[in-house]
């Protein structure tokens, strides 16, 4: 006796969704070491990506914002970047899942009203890029659009050492969302 088409369109639904599952725990559990391979695959081509869109700030897509939510189209290349204050001073970022906090390159501090001493790179931290030292700040605030953080714990790098900075966890973590579409990112206060 065969199943109807009914039955064989469910089961076929159910292996699907159960494959799609087993994928999202898989990539969750072992989420490090997937980013770490990626990022050793990948490093030099993103390390250029990165290192360009500065310079291609008239290539950053403008965040759409309405009351407390923010979106941000994904540039071509994939990434995400925008404009945010800090400490009311303007800076392009990039926003970064992967870093636990928000890093500031030293000349992006410097813009923000943020200098330093060779002292005050007192921790050492690893990156895609290796190791490196820091120096751990408090910002008043970081905002986008009307989304305004207050207290948030970053790290400058030392001079030269990080070519765009990044919106991390220090900052979307204290959001009451943030997730990603195909190429768009959206936060909400």
């Amino acid at each position: 006796m065969g199943l109807s088409s009914g039955t064989r369109h469910l089961l076929r639904e159910t292996v699907s969704w159960t494959v799609i599952a087993v994928v999202a725990a898989v990539a969750l559990t072992h989420f490090e070491e997937i980013k770490t391979g990626i990022v050793g695959t990948l490093g030099k081509f993103r390390s250029a990506d990165v290192a360009a869109a500065p310079q291609a700030k008239a290539n950053i897509p403008r965040a759409r914002r309405s009351g407390s939510v923010v979106e941000i189209s994904a540039t071509r290349n994939g990434h995400f970047f925008t404009e945010v204050e800090i400490d009311g001073h303007p800076i392009t970022i990039m926003v970064d899942t992967g870093a636990t906090m928000v890093a500031l390159s030293y000349e992006d501090a410097e813009r923000a009203g943020i200098f330093l001493n060779p002292g005050d790179f007192t921790h050492s931290v690893s990156t895609a890029n290796g190791r490196a030292r820091v120096a751990p700040v408090m910002l008043n605030s970081v905002s986008i659009g009307d989304i305004i953080v207050r207290d948030v714990r970053a790290a400058v790098s030392e001079p030269g050492r990080l070519r765009t900075s990044l919106l991390g966890m220090s900052f979307l973590g204290r959001l009451s969302r943030f997730n990603m579409r195909p190429g768009l990112l959206v936060l909400q206060d």
